[in-house]
């Protein structure tokens, strides 16, 4: 799957400054949902279960069969219109232990103050956050994680969508399905093909329970980054 460099992302001055960067196999922004509909309970499974996601032995694996044996990650959270905030900044994680500083990292951030549902500002907000990466890498990726779908976004999620994809950025997404359908009379994931993802290979995964988010983020670590 090939995307275009992080260098596409930046202006001119700022290039000389791009390529000096360490080159990442993959620069990865876990979007996560924290919105009013994810109780204190249900965060915890969230956060427990990406903690668990990039410590496992699967994805170590996975990192370590690229060519530079290193991504980029870090970890938004989202769900106010305009409110997407940076919970973790950029960590390399190349073996066992730097992925568990991130797993630390994770674990440790303090939950942000959000209302609901805005999942194109998350994309934006995302999009943002890989320019300004100090690495670079030619795959870029937003993941979208999830219950429910855009409803408040200052910019819709379709538009936020296609400008990612214009900057070389693939986003999928985790639809976590805890309701048989969505306002708009379809299964969230439906959602999600038709409004959240895109690029070249962009996929959604689901789980089908909020217990079940650290097995649907897992394989969906490996299949991008392996």
């Amino acid at each position: 799957m090939r995307r275009r460099s992080v260098l596409a992302l930046t202006a001119a001055p700022g290039a000389a400054a791009a390529q000096a960067a360490p080159a990442l196999d993959l620069l990865l922004v876990l979007a996560m949902d924290a919105s009013g509909s994810i109780d204190a309970d249900e965060f915890r499974l969230q956060r427990e279960g990406l903690a668990e996601s990039v410590t496992h032995p699967a994805i170590l694996a996975a990192i370590a069969s690229r060519p530079n044996g290193a991504i980029g990650i870090a970890m938004v959270e989202w769900g106010s219109p305009g409110g997407a905030v940076t919970a973790v900044d950029w960590m390399a994680v190349r073996d066992a232990p730097s992925a568990r500083a991130l797993a630390e990292a994770i674990i440790a951030a303090p939950r942000s103050r959000q209302s609901y549902n805005a999942i194109g500002d998350a994309i934006a907000h995302s999009t943002a956050l890989i320019a300004a990466a100090p690495f670079r890498s030619e795959d870029l990726v937003i993941d979208v994680a999830g219950d429910g779908p855009d409803m408040r976004s200052f910019t819709p999620a379709t538009d936020a969508r296609d400008a990612a994809v214009a900057r070389g950025i693939t986003v999928n997404g985790l639809a976590i399905e805890v309701a048989p359908v969505t306002r708009f009379g379809e299964p969230l994931r439906r959602h999600y093909e038709h409004d959240v993802i895109g690029g070249p290979g962009a996929f959604v995964i689901a789980a089908e329970t909020r217990a079940d988010f650290a097995r649907a983020m897992r394989a969906k670590l490996i299949r991008e980054i392996a």
